[in-house]
C-alpha cells in the first residue's frame, strides 16, 4: 500500500510504549448508577478516552445517556467519542466520532466532513488488507476488537495479532480491546498498541471501577519500567 507509513525496522531495541487506557461504556446502566460508575472509574487514574457505545439503546435513550455522561468524561480530561451516531455527537458536543462497521467509504467521508474539528476513529476491519485500506484514509486511530466483544477473560487472539502487526508497521495509533479479566491485561499491552480499551474489566470487576482503573495504570507503568530496564 502506498501510505503505510512504516515504522523504522532498524531500531536496535524494541520501542517502549506505555499504553493509555480507553473506557467503553457498553455495559454501563442508565441514570445515576451509570454516572456513579463512570465517575468512580475516571477518579481512579489516567483515562485517555471514553467511547460512548449506543448498543442496547434506542436513539432517544442513547441521547439522554450521552448528554449526562459526555460532560463528565470531559471534566476529567478524557476525550469523549460517540460511536456510530453523528447527530448525537453534535448535540452533546462530543470530541469525536467512532465508526464501528468496517466501512472504508463511510470512514473516508467522515474524515473529509468532520476532521480535524473532531477526532475520527474506526473499527470493524478484521483483515490486514481492509485495515490498511482504512489506514490510508488517515483516521486518528484504528481499533481492533468489537465493542461488547470482551466477554472472555482474555483478548481475542485474532485482535491481539492484528494490533501487534499494526503497531509494528503503521504510524496511525491503534486501540486494542482487552478482555474481561485484569489478569490478562499485560498480554494485551505487550502488543505495543498505544491504547487499551476496557469495559467489563473496569465496570464488572470485583474491586470497583476506581480500583480497576488504578490497577490497569499500575500494570502499564510496571510493564513500561520493565522494558526500560
Amino acid at each position: 500500500m502506498a501510505k503505510q507509513n512504516k515504522k523504522s525496522a532498524a531500531a536496535a531495541a524494541p520501542e517502549i510504549i506505555r499504553p493509555r487506557l480507553v473506557l467503553a461504556t457498553t455495559i454501563l446502566p442508565d441514570g445515576e448508577a451509570g454516572e456513579r460508575m463512570l465517575r468512580a472509574a475516571l477518579s481512579g487514574g489516567d483515562v485517555s478516552t471514553v467511547l460512548f457505545d449506543p448498543t442496547g439503546r434506542d436513539a432517544d435513550a442513547f441521547q439522554a445517556f450521552a448528554e449526562r455522561l459526555v460532560p463528565l468524561a470531559q471534566d476529567y480530561g478524557a476525550a469523549a467519542i460517540v460511536v456510530d451516531d453523528t447527530r448525537c455527537a453534535g448535540r452533546v458536543q462530543a470530541d469525536g466520532l467512532h465508526f464501528a462497521d468496517g466501512d472504508v467509504e463511510a470512514l473516508e467521508e467522515a474524515i473529509e466532513r468532520y476532521h480535524p474539528r473532531l477526532i475520527v476513529g474506526a473499527s470493524g476491519f478484521t483483515t490486514r488488507h481492509d485495515a490498511l485500506e482504512a489506514g490510508e484514509r488517515l483516521p486518528d486511530y484504528m481499533m481492533f476488537g468489537r465493542l461488547g466483544g470482551d466477554a472472555a477473560d482474555a483478548t481475542d487472539p485474532a485482535d491481539l495479532a492484528m494490533a501487534e502487526w499494526w503497531a509494528e508497521i503503521v504510524e496511525v495509533p491503534c486501540i486494542l480491546l482487552g478482555g474481561a479479566a485484569m489478569e490478562t491485561l499485560e498480554e494485551a499491552a505487550r502488543t505495543r498498541a498505544e491504547f487499551i480499551c476496557l469495559s467489563r474489566a473496569i465496570f464488572s470487576g470485583p474491586d470497583g471501577p476506581a480500583e480497576a482503573v488504578a490497577r490497569a495504570n499500575r500494570i502499564f507503568d510496571t510493564l513500561a519500567e520493565g522494558v526500560a530496564a
